[in-house]
Parts: structure tokens; sequence; C-alpha cells
């Protein structure tokens, strides 16, 4: 619900006196239900919305909304947004990054730009730099996503869920077609489709096998006519 203005003013004021800092609170927007820990800096394109409760000595914005979220302690949100889901101590989220509903943020965990994480569990320490989608999944501790890694939750029909231990490496440009499961420690080579589990500190492997042809596109210039 939208606070009036005087309302608006008001939460600003208690937050200010409890020890909230904001670089310029006309531009923060907090609603009447959200509690926010001292020593946090609220930056300017700040929406704080709902049930939402943002923990001690965090970061949020600039350019960050967040609807019945839990933030605890230590955490930096930037230019992200958050719905119904709880961030755990220590995070760094963003920028850029959309976590939908139902998703829980392990301690530690860094989930960077164009990320979009839904129904979700992520263990502690778990990385996710760039450009990356993981829903309906349950992911360990400590694990690394490179860039471009997906999962195929969704066949058009159904929803299925991907399972990844701990320690896991997955490479860039990884598939996931669940269900299927991870074992802690397995690495997955750059560009495979996983559709099959696999073992705990096993590595697999799923591409083409790269061929080479001299001098074909030389020759197919020649056959188009072009230098």
């Amino acid at each position: 619900m939208k606070n009036s203005s005087a309302a608006l003013q008001a939460k600003r004021e208690q937050l200010l006196q409890s020890g909230v800092e904001m670089l310029d609170p006309a531009a923060v927007y907090v609603e009447e239900n959200v509690t926010v820990g001292p020593g946090t800096l609220l930056l300017p394109g700040t929406i704080l919305r709902g049930e939402t409760s943002v923990g001690a000595n965090c970061q949020i914005g600039p350019n960050t909304m967040l609807t019945d979220c839990t933030v605890e302690d230590g955490c930096t949100v930037n230019a992200s947004q958050c719905e119904e889901s709880r961030i755990g101590r220590d995070c760094q989220i963003g920028p850029y990054t959309h976590i939908r509903p139902h998703c829980v943020v392990g301690e530690g965990s860094k989930i960077g730009a164009f990320v979009q994480l839904k129904n979700c569990n992520l263990g502690a320490g778990t990385k996710m730099a760039h450009l990356t989608y993981v829903g309906d999944s349950d992911v360990g501790d400590h694990c690394n996503f490179g860039c471009g890694t997906v999962t195929c939750n969704y066949d058009g029909f159904q929803k299925f869920r991907t399972t990844i231990g701990n320690h896991v490496f997955v490479g860039c440009n990884t598939n996931f077609v669940p269900p299927v499961t991870v074992g802690d420690g397995a690495y997955i080579a750059a560009a495979t489709t996983v559709t099959e589990d696999i073992p705990a500190d096993a590595m697999a492997i799923g591409r083409s096998r790269q061929q080479v042809k001299p001098g074909w596109a030389e020759t197919n210039r020649k056959k188009k006519g072009t230098p």
C-alpha cells in the first residue's frame, strides 16, 4: 500500500533517528512495516516495500527495490530487485540482479550482473558473477557458476528441479536439463548440456568435438564471389 507523504516522511525520520543513513532522504521510499538496522546506508532510488527487513551495516541501492524480503547484516544490494526472498549475511547482490520469489541466498554469496534466481536455495559462499539463470534448484555451498549457465527447468508443461552439491564448478554456457543431480565436488566443462546425473568428484563433458577444416573459409568466399 502506498504511503502518504506525511507517513513517508515520518518513516524516514524514524529510521534516521535509529541510526540508518540516507545519502538523500527525499530519494528513498520506505513503507510503514519495513525495518532497517542501524549503520545501514540507503542510497538514492531505494524502494523498500511490504514486510521487508534489512539488517545492520548494509548498503542498499542505488536504484534497488526489495519487496517482502529479509536481508541479513552486512549485505550490499546494488541496482537490483528482490521479491519474497531471504538474503543471508555478508552477501553481495548486483548490479542488475533479479531475485524472484521463494529464494534463499546463503551467507557470503555473490550474485552479480544479469543473474536471475527463481524458487531456489543457494548454500553459503556460492558465486554467480554474471549472465546466469537458476530456477527451481537446490545448490550447495561454495559453488562457482560460469557465465551463460541456464537451468532449463520448464518443458512447456511441468517444472523440474536441479540439485547441485557442494564445491561444484560449473563451466560457462552450461545447460542443466532437469531433473538432474550433481554430486559434491563435480566439475562441469564449459558448453556442456547436462541431461544425466553426475557423480561426486566426476568431470562431465557434454559437447560436440571440435572440427577444423583448413581452407574452408577461403573456398567459401570464392564460391560466393567475395574477397
